[in-house]
């Protein structure tokens, strides 16, 4: 199944999507990578949408990427006497760990570790930042905040921390059986919520070993303080803009995320550009202007992939809003104008990066309409990926594995090869080409071994 695009879709699957037909159509309009979204259902469900995937897969000879999405630790307070109740601005509010239904004057936090590590002046950001409070006095078992910004709250809404290193495990107990799940489901990548530092990430590995790639999610200030050093130790960042923009200001939330991706780019990172892509087709067949431009402008910054939520998990235009957003990225990479800047994507000094240059340029040169990439190293792909050729790379490996955890990864679409292509790599590369159409015949392609040698051969077909 060919694509006409570099970039890649994700799509977060959910209640709207989750039967075979559903999951099949997603595929065919253009999703890439399916989200699997452990912060809700069942793992039973999760099953079956996995074997249906991968047979959606076999059926159509591709290699869809599935990746796990972590609920991570969620901070939330406990509940009302009415189910609800009103802070107004200027008053006290007092956070204890009395499990009693709260009032407007005291509610349940039932996170004893975070009210130890609050101090005088800690702000605190309920449900989604809408209220806001600032904390005067601490004790042993209560916390003390004056309402800055009041409103409506009501039972078990969240409550975001911003600028504290919250002293809990960075994989919940509900995590650790959501990955042990995952993995052995076969997930393609793990995605780590609320990162803080490295040593999440390293604590996660340990755990994951090398049967699944770690994508760190940028949604704590602490992460963009730490920017550098939580890409380097990733091997794929989510830029999730939702709880990013709960807990810092919405108007620096452009700068971080061309920032993110720079730096990705520049590490040879793939990245995602996550939250409220196509937030109204939710609800309605058409998408705002601002959103076709949000999705345009991630395409033009570099992004790897972009993302649906809400949209294709429970949206009432999950298939519309694929194929729109397929059609914004063909779009956009048509456009000859290229906003990356090349400094980030300039070479290592070393021989695969010099492999990976070298078959860009053949192809640029004897205008090659695709380049053919023989590997079984992941390490491989991304470093090729990351030179971003304006033609696609198809990969041929003789591991699914491979295969499908490629699939996050600009330009990549792949292929196992069989054991009838053993013949000659060169014979095996015209006839993939123009069998997948990715070539006719009369054109040129750019032939890369990182099997057996590290040779790049050009070739007519």
């Amino acid at each position: 199944m060919k694509r006409n695009r570099n970039s890649k879709i994700m799509a977060t699957i959910g209640p709207a999507t989750s039967s075979s037909e559903s999951l099949e159509k997603l595929c065919l309009y253009g999703v890439d990578i399916f989200r699997l979204n452990f912060s809700h259902g069942f793992h039973e469900d999760h099953a079956k949408v996995y074997e249906a995937i991968r047979t959606i897969g076999r059926k159509h000879s591709i290699f869809p990427t599935i990746l796990a999405d972590l609920q991570g630790p969620k901070l939330r307070i406990g509940t009302f006497e009415d189910g609800k109740s009103i802070l107004k601005e200027g008053e006290i509010f007092r956070l204890d760990l009395d499990a009693e239904n709260g009032n407007s004057k005291r509610v349940y936090l039932p996170h004893p570790e975070i009210l130890k590590a609050l101090q005088p002046g800690t702000l605190l950001l309920l449900d989604d930042g809408k209220l806001k409070l600032e904390v005067l006095a601490t004790e042993k078992n209560y916390a003390d905040a004056k309402v800055l910004v009041g409103g409506q709250l009501s039972d078990k809404k969240g409550i975001n921390i911003p600028n504290l290193m919250l002293p809990i495990p960075s994989l919940t107990k509900k995590d650790l059986k959501d990955l042990d799940f995952a993995l052995g489901l076969g997930v393609d990548w793990v995605a780590l919520s609320f990162v803080q530092n490295i040593e999440d990430i390293e604590k996660a590995r340990e755990i994951i070993k090398n049967r699944a790639g770690v994508v760190s999610k940028l949604e704590k200030p602490l992460a963009i303080d730490a920017l550098e050093p939580i890409i380097d130790a990733s091997d794929a960042v989510m830029i999730a803009r939702g709880d990013l923009g709960v807990e810092m200001n919405q108007e620096d939330l452009p700068v971080i995320q061309r920032n993110a991706l720079r730096v990705c780019h520049r590490m040879g990172r793939p990245v995602i550009v996550a939250t409220q892509m196509m937030e109204s087709m939710i609800t309605s067949p058409v998408p705002t202007r601002a959103e076709v431009s949000d999705v345009a402008n991630a395409i033009y910054q570099g992004a790897d992939v972009v993302m649906l939520s809400a949209e294709s998990a429970m949206g009432k235009y999950p298939f519309e809003t694929v194929k729109i957003m397929n059609k914004i990225i063909e779009k956009t990479e048509a456009d000859p104008l290229k906003i990356i800047d090349n400094e980030d994507l300039l070479p290592n000094k070393t021989v695969l990066d010099a492999i990976c240059v070298a078959a860009k340029d053949a192809a640029v040169y004897s205008c090659a309409s695709t380049i053919v990439l023989f590997t079984d190293s992941f390490e491989t792909v991304r470093r090729c990926s990351r030179i971003r050729p304006d033609i696609p790379i198809i990969l041929i490996t003789a591991s699914s594995l491979l295969a499908s955890k490629a699939g996050i990864c600009h330009g990549i679409q792949a292929i196992v090869a069989k054991k009838e292509f053993d013949g000659g790599q060169v014979e095996t590369a015209k006839f993939i080409a123009t069998e997948r159409k990715f070539a006719i015949k009369g054109d040129y392609i750019a032939v890369v071994n990182d099997i057996s040698s590290n040779s790049i051969t050009i070739c007519r077909i």
